[in-house]
């Protein structure tokens, strides 16, 4: 098994040093890459060094290079959209299928007060305009995580990320996105932190909320039939 992830991190080493020379490339290149042979292992890479996690469920249709700059192309747009939204952090990250994801993260003392998983009011402004943008791209499948910073025990963070989860998902439905469309709902407590947890910036930076926009199995389809637009 560990040789296995070895060679899948050699593999993904040459395919970033390729790409290292191309940083104008936008999501619907990327995702035409993603989307050949070596798109898994520069996943694996690009999801162990940086923390993300390949969000959504491996479908069964065949995702080939075509489709992948499809996808690319549509979430180059929904990144742009959620970039409008204040107070959210977005980035293009990669999906179960090795296609182009949006991430969404929003700082948790943005959205509530210390220890509490109820939404202020600056909160739900900024979720208003972000249910806008899951509302156009209602095509994407939505993951929703929480995370707490290393300060107390499990038996609290746990269970508070969890809520904070909870509570983002439900405004968000509350605002007409669809019960449908939200596929994920988890808290990981202070399991994944981004930062270093010894100082108080990194520890600000782990208390967060993730929201993934991801192509659901429709999208995969439209793609795959040159449907999606």
């Amino acid at each position: 098994m560990k040789v296995n992830f070895l060679k899948s991190i050699c593999v993904a080493l040459c395919a970033l040093i390729v790409f290292s020379g191309c940083g104008s490339l936008n999501n619907t290149a990327k995702g035409s890459m993603l989307g050949a042979a070596g798109g898994a292992a520069l996943g694996l890479l690009v999801g162990h060094f940086a923390g993300n996690k390949a969000v959504g469920a491996a479908v069964g249709t065949a995702v080939g290079a075509g489709t992948g700059a499809i996808i690319g192309r549509r979430m180059d747009k929904a990144a742009e959209a959620a970039a409008e939204v204040k107070n959210a952090t977005v980035e293009t990250v990669t999906d179960a299928n090795n296609l182009t994801a949006v991430k969404v993260t929003f700082d948790s003392g943005v959205l509530f007060a210390s220890n509490k998983y109820n939404l202020n009011d600056e909160a739900k402004k900024n979720l208003a305009q972000f249910a806008q943008v899951l509302k156009e791209y209602n095509d994407a499948d939505v993951a929703i995580f929480g995370h707490t910073d290393s300060t107390g025990s499990d038996a609290i963070n746990d269970p508070l990320s969890l809520n904070r989860a909870n509570s983002v998902a439900e405004y968000l439905k509350s605002l007409g996105v669809s019960t449908k469309q939200i596929k994920n709902v988890e808290g990981f407590g202070s399991k994944e932190p981004v930062a270093d947890n010894s100082t108080a910036a990194g520890r600000a930076q782990n208390r967060r909320v993730e929201v993934y926009m991801y192509a659901s199995e429709a999208m995969i389809n439209a793609a795959n039939s040159g449907q999606l637009k």
